[in-house]
């Protein structure tokens, strides 16, 4: 692939890697005792345990950096070797700290919103849009980073183009199903600017990226080929027709980033950082 679609995680190619998980029970559970380094595989983000509470844990980097992860039942690397990360027993698993975002980031309680700054995040839809603001708006707001949406990726080197990145402008582009041999991956590796990061999910659409236990499912739908995705899951449902109802129905089920999955959250992490390291 071209070295355009990058990747922390996964070098220059962020098709690359196998996306799924271990099934439970393959994998040990390890507490996380603060001092254990840990890195999770979706953002490449290497640190110490700082803390743990119910909320998710945190990993300190060696430059200071930290961030939140949700305690998911499998999604972490020790010595590169997948483990699960459990809270700690007895009072060391109780512990405190600051006020937290949806995004488990650490809330910045009365900051004005900054300047929009000249770098951007796009989106391939406004479901996508919608989750981003969600999740990560109060992080976005305070770095000054607005997300637009587009209608779909087909033309994205001539958004690229006419949004002209360089120095100080920075283009960060999610894109839903990026996956090897895919309309996307094509579409995204005609994009050559240094100053521009497509990354993406693997997910068919943006919906499959919320849990399906949040959403009150066992599962996402099988839709079979030939028939449109989002209206195939609403009839195996059995919620109506509605695409916007199905998408609220949905949305109001995410109260943070431990309802979405991993493969959503590691990306969208990756972008802000994107855009804003410099």
């Amino acid at each position: 692939m071209c070295g355009t679609v990058r990747s922390k995680n996964y070098g220059n190619d962020v098709l690359s890697g196998d996306w799924r998980r271990p099934r439970k029970g393959q994998i040990p559970e390890i507490p996380a005792e603060p001092g254990l380094v840990a890195e999770d595989p979706d953002s490449g983000f290497c640190g110490a345990v700082v803390g743990c509470d119910k909320f998710g844990v945190t990993l300190e980097d060696r430059f200071g950096k930290r961030r939140v992860f949700p305690l998911t039942k499998s999604g972490f690397l020790i010595d590169g070797k997948p483990v699960t990360l459990v809270r700690p027993a007895g009072p060391a698993a109780e512990v405190s700290g600051p006020a937290r975002s949806a995004s488990g980031s650490i809330a910045v309680r009365g900051a004005r919103a900054k300047v929009a700054k000249e770098s951007r995040i796009y989106v391939e839809g406004v479901h996508d849009a919608e989750l981003v603001e969600k999740i990560w708006g109060h992080d976005l707001r305070v770095e000054g980073v607005v997300v637009e949406y587009l209608e779909g990726v087909d033309d994205l080197p001539a958004i690229v183009e006419e949004f002209a990145p360089g120095e100080g402008r920075r283009l960060g582009v999610l894109v839903d199903h990026l996956v090897e041999g895919s309309k996307e991956s094509r579409i995204a590796a005609r994009v050559t600017s240094p100053h521009v990061l497509v990354t993406g999910h693997p997910f068919i659409d943006v919906w499959e990226a919320v849990k399906p236990d949040a959403v009150g499912i066992s599962a996402w739908p099988r839709v079979p080929r030939g028939v449109p995705w989002k209206e195939g899951v609403l009839a195996e449902l059995g919620w109506g027709d509605d695409v916007g109802a199905g998408w609220k129905r949905i949305l109001r089920s995410v109260d943070s980033y431990t309802d979405l999955e991993p493969a959503l959250l590691g990306r969208v992490e990756e972008l802000i950082d994107f855009v804003t390291a410099f």
